[in-house]
């Protein structure tokens, strides 16, 4: 009896991913660390919003705003901490987790073969069964290679911190500026706050399993007060970007090159991708870094 119990939670565990526990918030008070200033983002609401705060071997580790409407965060906020030399590698073979905490708030239910609390799961957040054979790959918004230990690297796999992307965005393009930004770093002399999303369609939201949303850009922006002289100062205090995960998507916002295959990427300034987003997200105002990354500390240090 007790090798088929156990059978069966492995079982039900390979089909929606590893249980993984965060804590539902109204405001991210738990986790305010990761945000600038202990500031989370201004002028984004929506009823489906969740604030979590990434708990993984009882301690935070960064934090999510997620959609249950459309089953994938609007952005997750983490301090970019990652070595640039071998302290960034990928763990692509750790399991991917849920959550059930976002159907039970404050309690930690029993993983189950009961087909009803599968279905009760599945109606907040996307599983590992909706990404099978979608044509989409899980895209991290934190991504584990920002992270400096293994334990926040393996709190990156959860289902409620990815969205589903093109592999020629994931591992081509977009992986790229997360490399970009892992030598930035060596030049800032503060804590590098990083906030990364993405934007919906306008219309006609495409689906993977008909269930989980998929976005048409992902966006990303950082924030390090201070930072070394010799640094390029364009890319500092602030700078942003915003890459196409979709191939057909019209230039206004990112324009193509052939060589891309459709999945470019632009750097902008953190006012620019903030007018963006105010315009797809139907926000009228809205502010990433409290007093946009800037104060007494925003020099150069020689």
């Amino acid at each position: 009896m007790v090798n088929f119990l156990t059978g069966a939670l492995l079982s039900f565990l390979n089909c929606i991913g590893e249980l993984f526990y965060g804590q539902i918030t109204t405001d991210f008070k738990p986790c305010l660390r990761f945000f600038y200033k202990e500031t989370i983002p201004q002028g984004i609401s929506g009823d489906s919003y969740v604030a979590l705060c990434q708990l993984y071997n009882d301690e935070y580790r960064f934090a999510t705003l997620y959609d249950k409407s459309r089953r994938i965060p609007l952005y997750s906020a983490y301090i970019l901490r990652a070595k640039v030399q071998g302290g960034g590698s990928r763990t692509r073979k750790e399991s991917w987790k849920v959550q059930p905490e976002l159907d039970n708030p404050g309690k930690i239910p029993m993983a189950s073969r009961d087909d009803e609390k599968h279905e009760k799961l599945e109606n907040s957040q996307a599983v590992n069964e909706d990404y099978t054979n979608s044509g989409y790959s899980r895209g991290h918004l934190a991504p584990s290679g920002h992270q400096e230990t293994d334990d926040d690297r393996k709190a990156t796999f959860t289902l409620t911190n990815i969205v589903p992307q093109k592999e020629g965005s994931n591992t081509g393009t977009w992986e790229a500026q997360e490399q970009k930004m892992l030598k930035r770093l060596k030049d800032c002399t503060s804590r590098m706050y990083v906030i990364t999303g993405v934007m919906p369609y306008e219309s006609n939201e495409p689906k993977i399993n008909n269930r989980v949303h998929v976005p048409e850009y992902m966006w990303t922006a950082y924030c390090c007060e201070s930072f070394k002289g010799e640094a390029d100062q364009n890319h500092f205090p602030t700078y942003a970007a915003v890459g196409r995960n979709d191939q057909n998507s019209p230039e206004d916002i990112v324009k193509k090159d052939p060589n891309n295959k459709g999945y470019d990427v632009k750097e902008m300034s953190l006012e620019s991708l903030e007018k963006i987003l105010k315009e797809r997200l139907k926000m009228s105002k809205l502010s990433l870094f409290k007093d946009q990354c800037k104060s007494d500390k925003s020099k150069t240090h020689h």
